[in-house]
């Protein structure tokens, strides 16, 4: 802080005994070093908040940095979502245009109701029962664990 080497110091402290005498003397220094201790607790205060209002300032730069990385990141993302969506609605179009393509170049054959012909095979009498190979087969069983036979 200053610059005072011992003898400057002996200066002063003979300089003060001249001055103030030796029976105020000791109260005289006891004040100084109350003084002193003030001032250096001010100082380390002052230091301590200007330490924390820079730190403060550098979170705060550090802050808006994140939100921009945050908003520049939202819009990329907002952009890809649209872009995806205008592809799907433009593949839609094109798969709606080639089955409407496909169904007005396709011949329709004369065919009989859904109703009517499901019902044709009833009406045609017992020959028409449904075997055993129209119904689907059952998928194998998997081998069962050692002890989980009953389950």
């Amino acid at each position: 802080m200053f610059d005072i080497g011992f003898s400057e110091i002996v200066l002063i402290a003979v300089v003060a005994l001249v001055v103030l005498g030796p029976e105020r003397l000791p109260k005289a220094a006891r004040t100084m070093g109350l003084l002193f201790g003030r001032l250096q607790r001010y100082v380390n205060e002052v230091k301590a908040d200007i330490s924390r209002e820079m730190e403060l300032d550098e979170l705060r730069k550090l802050q808006s940095e994140m939100q921009g990385a945050a908003r520049d990141l939202q819009r990329t993302v907002e952009n890809a979502a649209s872009d995806v969506a205008t592809g799907v609605r433009n593949v839609e179009r094109q798969l709606n245009e080639a089955g409407a393509d496909t169904v007005a170049t396709a011949t329709p054959e004369p065919a009989a109701s859904p109703v009517a012909a499901s019902i044709a095979p009833v009406a045609a009498g017992p020959a028409t029962v449904p075997t055993a190979a129209a119904v689907p087969p059952e998928p194998p069983r998997q081998a069962a664990l050692p002890g989980f036979e009953k389950i």
